[in-house]
């Protein structure tokens, strides 16, 4: 799964190709946690937790601070976090999440893009069953906590895999911790709680089954993939497809 995970954000952050879409995305997540929440990180857990992915991507201070003031302007958009559900060509299940403050213009959006690409967009909750809701933590190793005795410590909040794995951009060495959607707060509060350096967090769909399928296959489906991505409602996409080096 690990492996898995690197890999497709890898690929998304290279689609991106810029850090302007990065910022956008994570922009809005902090609004959406300061309205939610309030715009005290000290007393807003989730808010806390975007300003480190912020931070992880050389997000700017002042572009941080946009985010969370856009939360109590009565002009700004009032986005709301929706997600759609379809199948792609050649049976490629694939789950996107937006942030919008117009879902009728987002799903007429991305209902075109599955129609075009030969694919159908369905109900909410059709492909649930069919990827795990995942916390992923990235933390900083503790000295003297090795990954054997962090996995003992927590296994009791929610964590159910750890991983070695070293920064391609750094060479610094990172842990990353998966566990349950729903144990994310426990997590959080844990690792803060006892001194670890939380670098990023987010939540991932990982596909139980990967599916197969053909170069020509790929080709066509990385053009609806690329399509979706490229929405600016849109957050995340996931998908079943095997990835190429996997």
């Amino acid at each position: 799964m690990g492996r898995a995970f690197e890999y497709r954000k890898a690929r998304k952050l290279k689609r991106w190709g810029n850090m302007s879409r990065t910022f956008t995305r994570i922009g809005k997540e902090i609004t959406i946690a300061a309205k939610a929440g309030g715009p005290d990180p000290s007393t807003n857990p989730r808010l806390r937790a975007l300003m480190q992915n912020a931070k992880a991507a050389n997000m700017p201070k002042d572009t941080v601070e946009r985010a969370i003031k856009k939360a109590t302007d009565k002009d700004a958009g009032d986005y709301k976090e929706i997600s759609y559900e379809g199948y792609g060509p050649f049976g490629i299940a694939i789950f996107v999440e937006a942030a919008t403050d117009n879902n009728t213009r987002t799903v007429a959006n991305v209902r075109s893009y599955f129609t075009k690409h030969g694919g159908s967009l369905g109900t909410q909750g059709s492909l649930t069953f069919l990827f795990e809701h995942k916390c992923v933590f990235k933390i900083k190793p503790k000295e003297g906590v090795g990954l054997e005795d962090l996995e003992l410590e927590l296994i009791d909040y929610g964590v159910d895999e750890l991983e070695d794995i070293v920064d391609e951009e750094t060479g610094e060495e990172q842990i990353v911790l998966y566990g349950s959607f729903e144990s994310y707060s426990d997590i959080q509060k844990h690792l803060e709680e006892n001194g670890y350096e939380i670098i990023s967090s987010e939540f991932e769909r990982i596909p139980n089954d990967l599916k197969e399928v053909t170069p020509e296959q790929r080709a066509t489906l990385d053009k609806l993939l690329e399509k979706l991505e490229d929405d600016e409602d849109v957050q995340n996409v996931f998908h079943n497809m095997k990835e190429e080096d996997e």
